[in-house]
């Protein structure tokens, strides 16, 4: 089955079920070596004429597609779908969604080169929010004008008056522009889900990986979610109190909300404490608490114990991680950046007057952080578009200079993929405080590259 090419992108169209054998028998080595020399944006398979298919059955074309973005480094995924389809795929795959989703291949074309610069006015929607700005970003890059809507109730209002908008897009999703993980980020935050009954699984199951990456881009304050809890064994027990003991190392803070002690121990509740966990009958008692939040969230000058060069691979990769900053910042600016100075050394900021900062670290086969530092009236215009409007709102500007910064690491773990290189990404740590950042590096040497946006100076940092 050969691919049919239009508007820059490969597309694959099988027909009725898709399982396993049926899957297997719709392509051979020549269809993707052909398709992988194709110089085109996007392959894609279309489900319009399929009937039905199990994860077995798009299995085949996901290693498909890995085989041809290796080749050509194009954009893989689906198109053509209903709702109800999107939803299966995103049930099947879950947190490994590492390709893309189009509910059509007219609304793929958006985001390839053959539409870009013919400016098409777009109204979009995701439940996610990362999705949602990194949908904003690609089409404001390609020229069209993106009309962000931040919930499912402003989505259906604005859309019911279609004419007013070229294109509609919802049930999409960009692979490769972020880190999906089961945790999320509210203030500095980062607030982890559980539920059911709690015993030795939760040493296999937690990513702690994952979190140990959060501890060193400089989180402090980590939430357990445990509403629905029913109980725990002494095993869940001696996992968080070995959490928590680890985590103060760092002055870090480790939380319970909503977890009923109804059929757990009280002597459990006593050991947690003990080991510095901290107790909250509801979410909102912490979250809406801004002094509480600030003084658990807030960094530490704690000195890091191992510390640790940047090793030759990371200093080696340096220019891509600069690219996918300027490119993204430039873009989203229109303004071009200027470099002035590199160095080795720990971080140096000259002027910390109006500067507001976030760090992402990234980890896999080579690990390390990077560290923005923007001054905020080069904040304000690169998440303009995020927004929607012009503010001054400190709180708004850092929660979209965190989506921001997610999406600069996507293209950083994008661009080191198509180098053999595989990463995951934290979620991204803000800082209005200057200090809290010098706090957080204090001790750390890397390689430091200072930049200029139409004169306003900014400052890339890149340490482990």
């Amino acid at each position: 089955m050969r691919a049919l090419v239009k508007d820059a992108i490969a597309i694959f169209s099988p027909q009725g079920f898709l399982d396993g054998n049926s899957a297997n028998a719709y392509l051979t080595i020549d269809d993707i070596e052909a398709t992988s020399l194709l110089k085109v944006d996007m392959v894609l398979v279309s489900l319009k004429k399929v009937i039905f298919f199990n994860r077995n059955g798009l299995d085949i074309f996901i290693k498909m597609f890995k085989k041809i973005r290796a080749k050509n480094h194009a954009t893989v995924g689906f198109c053509d779908y209903d709702s109800k389809k999107f939803e299966a795929i995103m049930k099947f795959y879950k947190d490994e969604v590492n390709f893309s989703l189009f509910k059509s291949h007219e609304i793929a074309s958006l985001f390839t080169s053959s539409f870009k610069n013919k400016s098409k006015t777009v109204l979009l929607f995701s439940e996610d929010k990362s999705q949602r700005a990194a949908m904003a970003i690609e089409l404001h890059d390609n020229g069209h004008n993106p009309i962000m809507t931040q919930s499912q109730e402003e989505f259906w209002e604005k859309s019911a008056n279609a004419v007013a908008y070229d294109f509609v897009i919802s049930d999409t999703y960009l692979g490769q522009m972020g880190q999906k993980i089961a945790t999320r980020v509210t203030g500095n935050a980062i607030i982890y889900s559980l539920s059911s009954y709690l015993d030795a699984e939760i040493g296999d199951t937690f990513n702690i990986v994952y979190h140990n990456n959060s501890l060193n881009v400089g989180f402090r304050l980590f939430i357990f979610d445990a509403y629905k809890v029913i109980s725990m064994n002494v095993h869940a027990l001696n996992f968080f109190s070995k959490l928590s003991s680890a985590a103060a190392e760092y002055n870090a803070t480790i939380c319970f909300a909503g977890l009923s002690f109804e059929k757990i121990p009280s002597s459990f509740k006593e050991t947690m404490e003990d080991s510095g966990i901290m107790f909250f009958s509801q979410m909102d008692n912490i979250l809406h608490d801004k002094e509480l939040m600030a003084d658990l969230g807030g960094s530490s000058s704690v000195v890091m114990k191992n510390k640790r060069n940047l090793k030759k691979l990371t200093v080696t990769e340096l220019p891509r991680f600069i690219d996918a900053t300027v490119l993204t910042i430039e873009m989203m600016t229109n303004s071009k950046a200027v470099k002035e100075a590199v160095q080795i050394n720990e971080i140096s900021i000259a002027d910390k007057t109006d500067k507001i900062a976030s760090s992402i670290g990234f980890y896999g086969e080579m690990d390390g952080m990077i560290i923005l530092i923007f001054p905020k009236e080069i904040a304000k215009k690169s998440c303009e578009l995020l927004i929607g409007e012009e503010t001054d709102d400190i709180e708004l500007i850092l929660d979209s200079l965190s989506e921001l910064v997610n999406i600069i690491g996507g293209k950083v773990k994008s661009l080191l993929l198509d180098q053999g290189i595989s990463v995951n990404i934290t979620l991204p740590r803000t800082y209005s405080d200057i200090n809290d950042l010098l706090d957080m590096t204090f001790g750390r040497k890397g390689a430091q590259v200072d930049l200029a946006f139409d004169n306003d100076k900014f400052l890339f940092f890149l340490t482990r």
